[in-house]
């Protein structure tokens, strides 16, 4: 994508009663790209849809023009977890789940790297890398197995070093990386949303695994302060970043080629809506 041009802004957008009608849901709000689940987010048990729910789906996401199409996975799996029967299950529920984002022509699946309950670092780390190339192993295929940014606290897996230790561990073209604005700015990565900080904010992260690795971003304001390691997002510029923090981030050029998803709760608190997305799409202006 030209660097001068303004990215694709989308939103999670809600499956609820068939795949395709998550395209209807999107061009409600203005959506130019989506996440969505693949399955019940909240259950080890995977439903894949039937073969007739894909169809319609990659019809009308082929007629409205949306996407790309990403994948969140379930909350439940724990890659980094020390306890083996809880490690099988999540590496199951995963790769279900990336077999879902192939099925339905997905760019991939988002997920929570985890924590380690304890464990060494290292060693929650280089299981975790373990666990992922399984996981690709189990589900060959295009989808991507995606990488998100974490509020962090505890052990929680997934700050910059850990994404960039694990993207070089696993070594597959098929991982790529996701950044969370309120997780960064929770997880004390960032401070304030201007342009010297988010400047200097991509520099490392270009530094550290190469910015050309991110692909998508998870664009939400904060309703928790900086360094909090409290995950809670908020509607652009209603919470601690502000709305002068999302236009400071619009500038940057480096970000313009990734897919931007919001996941915020909405002003209606019935997630993602066409306020938020017209206030997103405005900070390029």
């Amino acid at each position: 994508m030209n660097k001068k041009t303004i990215p694709k802004i989308g939103a999670h957008v809600s499956t609820a009663g068939g795949l395709a009608n998550a395209i209807a849901n999107a061009q409600t709000i203005g959506a130019e790209c989506i996440q969505i689940f693949g399955a019940n987010p909240r259950q080890w048990y995977t439903k894949h849809p039937s073969a007739e729910d894909v169809a319609v789906f990659k019809s009308e996401r082929e007629k409205s023009g949306i996407g790309p199409v990403f994948l969140h996975a379930s909350y439940l799996p724990n890659l980094a977890s020390p306890q083996a029967d809880l490690l099988k299950k999540s590496i199951k529920n995963l790769a279900d789940h990336l077999a879902i984002a192939n099925a339905i022509g997905a760019e991939g699946l988002i997920f929570h790297p985890g924590s380690g309950k304890g464990t060494a670092r290292k060693k929650a780390l280089d299981q975790e890398a373990k666990a992922m190339k399984e996981i690709l192993k189990k589900v060959p295929g295009e989808a991507l197995l995606i990488m998100e940014n974490t509020a962090g606290g505890g052990d929680k897996i997934g700050s910059m070093e850990d994404i960039a230790y694990l993207l070089k561990k696993v070594n597959s073209p098929r991982v790529k990386v996701c950044i969370d604005t309120a997780h960064a700015f929770e997880g004390g990565m960032i401070e304030t949303y201007d342009t010297p900080s988010i400047k200097k904010f991509c520099d490392e992260w270009d530094a550290a695994l190469g910015l050309e690795h991110i692909h998508v971003l998870h664009v939400n304001d904060s309703k928790t302060a900086y360094n909090s390691h409290h995950d809670r997002h908020e509607n652009i510029g209603e919470g601690h970043i502000g709305l002068n923090g999302f236009k400071a981030l619009a500038k940057e050029k480096r970000l313009r080629d990734k897919a931007w998803i919001l996941e915020v709760p909405g002003f209606d608190d019935n997630g993602p809506d066409k306020k938020n997305v017209d206030i997103l799409k405005r900070c390029f202006k």
